[in-house]
């Protein structure tokens, strides 16, 4: 019997509360070997990573590369590998390789599949893939069963063409397939982090809401606690409530900083929004077990009635290349707002002689309005300020010769007041352009309605 069938079995024959731990907030960068140990001396039930998001924007999505080094993926793999190994639990991983796509997962599942090899493992893996076909989605767009939803535009049929990659967020059901199918490792695709922890709850009969409220916190690791941080954290839950607790002694977990985390992600602390249905937080309640550890409880759930997968796809925009360079001319600094669009004016008609203009160059001024979405009047200018031009442009050579042509003009461009010719602004380094290679913008971002989203996520078992 492998891992998920054994622990089933266990908890249907001896009910008890379970232990979760949430070994890493994003597999890839680190995790710290201590608080990694103490959580395994405790015996979990589940040993659980996530393994990406959408925070780290669409090029890794629209690339199919990872947003962690390989080294480090590798090495963060083997360790909870090894782990869920020795202890015979169910070692559960999301939105593998960063993004969740096709070649996302194959290079987490190659990695698994070295390290087995290497390390003399044998094991069932489950795995189930995100990426959504293009014939299924242009004929949802035509059926209008794709909508829109935070200001995106209404999804086109070009759209899904000129996507590189298309992922759904699969929700908590292919996870319970997996588990149920009696394995020792599961690996998603694009998932809802809460299903990596609360599926194997649900499995056991646990309250949905407890489950799923308890997930959302812990696939964070401890960044729920004070202070904050990226350490193992362990929770244990009953039918009444589940507790949290850093396996960091440093780390505490108090009723503030668990209540906060409520807010993390979500423009609703009361209400979150998953596949599978709602998250209702209204009566829940954050109280103190001891000055490290925290009892949460009151959470409750309501089941879909319409079911919705959230796709998310990126398509390719151009080739990126960027200047940086910095000011502390008080005169420059308190006219750069009306001289930058001059610059990028007297670039076009430089570089566009012989042709139409073929880019979009914009300058973004770190200390005025490099940050922030929006900037009061009259703000005093700071001291200095960091400037980053970007280009984006058909090809790497076209948004390089924009880049190196505003370099030069930028560094030498008059204006009223200046004192010296011999430059507006400072190079941290030489050369000051940088190429960045291709640039992705995210052009889905929708809700598909389907009436079966389990069928879009099958489950596929191998003997590692």
């Amino acid at each position: 019997m492998s891992a998920s069938g054994r622990v089933i079995a266990e908890f249907r024959r001896t009910p008890r509360p379970i232990r979760l731990l949430g070994a890493s907030g994003q597999l890839g960068y680190g995790i710290p070997a201590a608080s990694f140990k103490a959580g395994l001396e405790r015996q979990p039930d589940l040993i659980g990573c996530d393994m990406g998001s959408i925070d780290i924007g669409p090029t890794y999505l629209g690339k199919g590369e990872m947003a962690t080094s390989p080294e480090a993926t590798r090495r963060d793999l083997r360790r909870v590998l090894n782990a869920a190994r020795g202890l015979d639990v169910p070692l559960v991983i999301g939105t593998a390789g960063s993004a969740g796509a096709a070649p996302h997962l194959d290079a987490t599942l190659a990695m698994l599949r070295e390290i087995a090899h290497a390390d003399g493992l044998r094991f069932r893996m489950a795995m189930m893939r995100a990426d959504i076909p293009r014939p299924f989605l242009v004929e949802a767009v035509r059926s209008a069963k794709i909508s829109s939803f935070d200001g995106m535009p209404a999804l086109t049929e070009e759209d899904v063409v000129e996507a590189a990659h298309i992922v759904g967020q699969m929700g908590m059901a292919p996870f319970r397939k997996a588990l149920e199918a009696d394995v020792d490792v599961i690996v998603a695709g694009r998932a809802c982090d809460t299903a990596i922890f609360a599926s194997l709850p649900v499995v056991l009969g646990f309250p949905v809401g407890l489950a799923m409220h308890m997930a959302k916190i812990i696939e964070c690791g401890s960044l729920c606690c004070v202070p904050g941080g990226r350490d193992p954290i362990l929770a244990e839950l009953d039918h009444d409530g589940f507790t949290l607790e850093s396996m960091n002694p440093e780390r505490r977990a108090t009723p503030t900083s668990v209540a906060a985390h409520s807010l993390y992600e979500q423009s609703d602390p009361f209400t979150m929004q998953e596949p599978d249905g709602t998250l209702d937080l209204t009566h829940a309640r954050y109280e103190a077990v001891d000055d490290r550890r925290t009892r949460v409880s009151g959470a409750t759930w309501r089941d879909t009635i319409l079911p919705t997968i959230k796709l998310e796809g990126a398509r390719k925009i151009g080739e990126r290349a960027v200047l940086l360079c910095g000011s502390a001319d008080p005169r420059f600094i308190a006219q750069c707002k009306t001289l930058l669009p001059k610059v990028a004016e007297l670039v076009q008609s430089l570089v566009c002689e012989e042709q139409n203009m073929d880019y979009t160059l914009h300058f973004r001024v770190y200390g005025i309005d490099g940050v922030r979405m929006v900037v009061p009047e009259n703000e005093p200018p700071p001291g200095e300020v960091f400037i980053m031009g970007e280009c984006i442009a058909p090809t790497q050579q076209r948004a390089s010769e924009v880049v190196r042509t505003c370099k030069q003009f930028l560094l030498h461009f008059g204006y009223p007041g200046r004192l010296s010719t011999a430059g507006n602004v400072a190079f941290p380094f030489t050369p000051p352009e940088v190429s960045l290679g291709p640039a992705y913008r995210f052009n889905v971002y929708h809700l598909l309605h389907v009436d079966d989203a389990d069928a879009l996520f099958p489950v596929e078992v191998e003997a590692v």
